[in-house]
């Protein structure tokens, strides 16, 4: 059967603008992190795409290693592109990275020129695009000097094969310089990944006053602490689990009692609001309006539908706020 797109699709997605840019974005985007690689089923991964842009989403977040195996999630993407999506292209915002580990030898990782250009002419291939709308480097890299690596995202913009451009995992100090470098070149930074939940704050530490400061959005992956802030592990973790799957990268150790313990006190929170503790959690990133999108994943298409929910309730009341802050005293690592 020929995939229609609802024609609702666009009335109950909350949009926002990315810095001062003109990219807006879903308020919720979704991750092909997992659960679309070679191993995945297809069929299930289709269907999650197919429902998610439905509800609003238009944005679709990859990077060459996704998998397993690397390259595959782009792939099944790239399949998807030529069938389902091929008339909704312009309607999406499509966006990949690298930086991490793709190929052997010295040019297959980090934040050179030559891997940043090789490597993203390769997803292209991989999803049978002519451009992606938004190109990261994945992650900082200590012996790359930052305007190699600054100036392989200009020149990806200028060569067409990218709209805008982004980074992943810097830290405030990387981000100003990255920001500062790429305003000379006449290719701002538009938009910044970092990890970010109610378990791992640190962007609240520099990272975000330096974004606001320059007119940088943001994008939080790992918002639900991958699968940690659901009720899942509460009594232990399941076979079906992140934590239990060899190719997850979540650890079994990483759900100690600590943890569990402050996602049985925040679920009480969100049962006390109306909401399920992974929508409370998705509201918490998207307070006040810091973060541009918070990047889910999935592993079913009723996980979409409940994640999109927490739109419903963004507000906090200072009490809320409170007790949330009261749960969360101890850092953690958690990512």
């Amino acid at each position: 059967m020929v995939y229609t797109a609802e024609k609702n699709r666009y009335e109950s997605m909350k949009y926002n603008r990315s810095g001062r840019s003109g990219l807006l974005l879903p308020a919720i985007s979704l991750g092909l992190w997992h659960n679309f690689g070679g191993v995945d089923s297809f069929e299930n991964g289709s269907a999650m795409l197919r429902r998610a842009f439905d509800l609003g989403i238009t944005h679709f977040d990859l990077a060459n290693n996704y998998g397993p195996p690397a390259g595959s999630a782009e792939e099944m993407f790239g399949r998807m592109l030529k069938t389902d999506f091929a008339p909704y292209r312009d309607e999406m915002i499509i966006s990949s990275k690298a930086g991490y580990y793709m190929w052997p030898g010295p040019y297959g990782e980090w934040g050179s020129k030559k891997y940043l250009i090789a490597s993203l002419d390769q997803s292209l291939k991989r999803m049978g695009l002519d451009y992606v709308d938004i190109f990261y480097s994945h992650r900082p890299d200590p012996n790359t000097p930052l305007e190699e690596t600054m100036g392989a995202l200009d020149a990806i913009v200028r060569q067409g094969k990218a709209l805008y451009v982004g980074i992943s995992s810097y830290s405030p100090e990387q981000t100003t310089e990255a920001i500062k470098i790429l305003n000379d070149l006449g290719t701002p930074l538009v938009i910044h990944q970092p990890s970010y939940s109610m378990l791992n704050r640190w962007i609240e530490d520099g990272l975000q006053d330096v974004l606001e400061e320059n007119g940088v959005g943001s994008i939080a992956f790992c918002p639900l602490a991958q699968g940690l802030l659901t009720k899942k592990y509460i009594s232990g973790v399941p076979s079906d689990s992140r934590a239990a799957k060899s190719t997850g990268a979540l650890g079994e150790n990483e759900v100690t009692p600590e943890v569990v313990e402050r996602v049985r006190r925040l679920n009480e929170i969100a049962a006390d609001r109306g909401q399920s503790l992974p929508q409370m959690a998705l509201s918490w990133v998207l307070r006040g309006g810091k973060v541009t999108s918070a990047l889910i994943g999935a592993s079913r298409v009723s996980q979409i539908e409940e994640n999109i929910a927490a739109l419903d309730n963004l507000d906090f009341s200072d009490e809320e706020l409170e007790r949330i802050d009261d749960i969360l005293t101890v850092n953690s690592s958690v990512r």
